[in-house]
């Protein structure tokens, strides 16, 4: 299993998965950058806006997220990710500015475990 990490703005790989809820500002709908879209696995709308106004409690967003991504239909997206993962390698994309601190690394690691 390897999986990287990227933004979507970079120049794309042939295993790219957008990981992101919303659309990226500047990327046309058949953007070669994108690859496949698993919107689902991403935190739902509620969290993420409690996330924006909460910059400060990363820590609580990832405990939450963690039990967002326990059940439907974002443990489904999550299996869908794995199984891309352990035929080889995969590039999770994001638009995420601060990808360190984005749900991208609790995806990674749910993946990793």
């Amino acid at each position: 299993m390897s999986i990287t990490v990227a933004r979507v703005y970079d120049p794309p790989t042939a295993d790219r998965v957008f990981v992101d809820r919303l659309w990226p500002r500047g990327i046309r709908k058949d953007d070669p950058r994108i690859g496949r879209w698993v919107k689902d696995v991403t935190p739902s709308n509620e969290l993420r806006a409690w996330y924006h106004a909460h910059r400060d409690r990363y820590d609580d967003f990832v405990a939450r997220y963690r039990d967002e991504l326990a059940e439907p239909p974002a443990a489904a997206a999550l299996a869908e990710l794995r199984a891309l993962a352990d035929t080889g390698h995969v590039e999770l994309a994001t638009a995420a500015k601060d990808v360190e601190h984005s749900h991208v690394p609790v995806i990674v690691a749910e993946l990793t475990r």
